[in-house]
């Protein structure tokens, strides 16, 4: 074993001895250590329909270097799942690739390839010790199994060190708020596989979701004065889907300025139904602080296909806040992310790219920048598209794969972006619209 690699396995040793000390639970021969998502507990609450997120790991151990692989194995229910590893410096080049076992009927899904385009960000946080690298995170509905196998390729030809399963059971809501039962202030919501709305045109605010507004609590920090504010389009609270504050344990830190929009796609499923958008929404949350061990979820917003925006990262969805999006240039952006996969065969809908238009022509038009303009940004790090310090030529509304190096926002979504910019040069949240 090479040095690294055994002050690696002392770390993750003292991890795991730090996990017991704080009451962490291994279920028997399978190894599955099960963390309370909330940090009040992993129970109900006293008589309010509520469950709280909860957060399952599953050692992938093994004696290849190159290799490791998991027999169909019986789990805790979840329903969103990655791959994840001690270190996030360590850029993980191989293939990983996911089945699961339906709860409901037992049955076993296709197998499923994990994006490991996801990188830590490259500000403080993304420098806390306990930060690990990880895959895009997985949406595959309640299922009670999984089986795995991941493969090691590339120059890096061995396997993360205390690489694990990150299963992520979203929990329960209250009813009526963001629980995923078709009365969540969701578009469409009672009839998750109905036809999304196409008009362009602005609607009244769904209930649940709301125009603007101050951040409260924990989000209440010093905060930079925001411009006067043009019309916004509806947006979904945190309270309207269900976020667990209590996750979030560091204040949100500002930008000066909101530069550029990047565009992302969670490449999880295009089979969700719009109801279940606030439980997807809710598993990343839990997925980016206890599987990354980010201090919140890395978007600022969420849309679905119905063309719902949901606030993503806290801090007031009128602010600068900083993500964790889009490593190099996070310091500049704000990160929308469109729940579902646009790399294999999925289309954004209509209704999704009129919704990212008004969102982006809105969010831009606080800082006076042109949707359609182009805009000169420094990188931050080394993204595999730009050197640390290169200055690049963006557009104010940019995919995902214009400053990283990853086939994010997906082949159909990044093809759309053009005629999202003109939309949103044309939209009625646009500044002076």
């Amino acid at each position: 074993m090479s040095p690294r690699g055994a002050r690696a396995r002392r770390a993750n040793g003292k991890k795991y001895a730090t996990w017991l000390a704080a009451g962490v639970v291994v279920l028997g021969g399978t190894a599955v250590t099960a963390v309370a998502a909330s940090a009040g507990g992993e129970g109900a609450g006293p008589g309010d329909g509520t469950r709280a997120a909860k957060a399952h790991a599953l050692a992938l151990d093994g004696k290849d270097p190159k290799r490791r692989a998991l027999p169909r194995t019986g789990t805790p229910t979840f329903s969103l799942v990655g791959v994840s590893w001690e270190d996030s410096g360590d850029t993980f080049e191989g293939t990983a690739q996911i089945r699961t076992r339906e709860a409901a009927t037992g049955e076993w899904s296709e197998w499923h390839d994990l994006d490991f385009a996801i990188r830590a960000p490259e500000s403080t946080e993304g420098e806390e010790p306990d930060v690990r690298g990880a895959s895009e995170p997985l949406w595959v509905g309640p299922s009670d199994g999984v089986e795995a196998r991941v493969v090691a390729d590339g120059e890096e030809t061995a396997i993360p060190e205390a690489l694990r399963l990150d299963m992520i059971d979203p929990g329960e809501t209250v009813k009526g708020r963001g629980n995923g039962k078709g009365d969540g202030g969701i578009k469409g919501s009672g009839k998750g596989d109905a036809e999304p709305p196409t008009s362009g045109a602005p609607t009244d605010p769904a209930p649940g979701a709301v125009p603007a507004q101050e951040p409260t609590g924990p989000a209440a920090a010093t905060i930079p004065t925001a411009p006067t504010a043009p019309t916004a389009p509806a947006v979904v609270s945190r309270a309207g889907w269900g976020a667990d504050e209590s996750l979030v344990q560091d204040p949100p830190s500002y930008l000066n300025k909101v530069d550029a929009v990047f565009v992302h796609h969670t490449a999880g499923t295009n089979d969700y139904t719009c109801a279940d958008s606030p439980a997807v929404i809710r598993a990343i949350l839990t997925y980016h602080v206890r599987t990354n061990g980010w201090n919140d979820v890395g978007y600022n917003f969420f849309v679905d296909k119905c063309g719902t925006v949901f606030e993503g990262r806290a801090g007031g969805v009128e602010r600068p806040v900083l993500g964790a999006h889009t490593y190099g240039f996070n310091s500049y952006s704000s990160g929308i992310s469109l729940l579902g996969d646009y790399e294999n065969g999925g289309t954004p809908t209509a209704a999704a790219q009129q919704a990212i238009a008004d969102l982006a022509a809105w969010k831009l038009g606080l800082h006076g920048v042109d949707p359609e303009a182009e805009v000169a940004l420094t990188a931050a790090a080394d993204t595999g598209v730009w050197k640390k310090g290169q200055v690049a030529t963006l557009n104010t509304i940019s995919g995902h794969r214009d400053g990283y190096a990853t086939l994010c926002p997906g082949a159909s979504l990044y093809s759309a972006l053009p005629g999202i910019r003109t939309t949103a040069g044309a939209s009625p949240y646009a500044t002076g619209n």
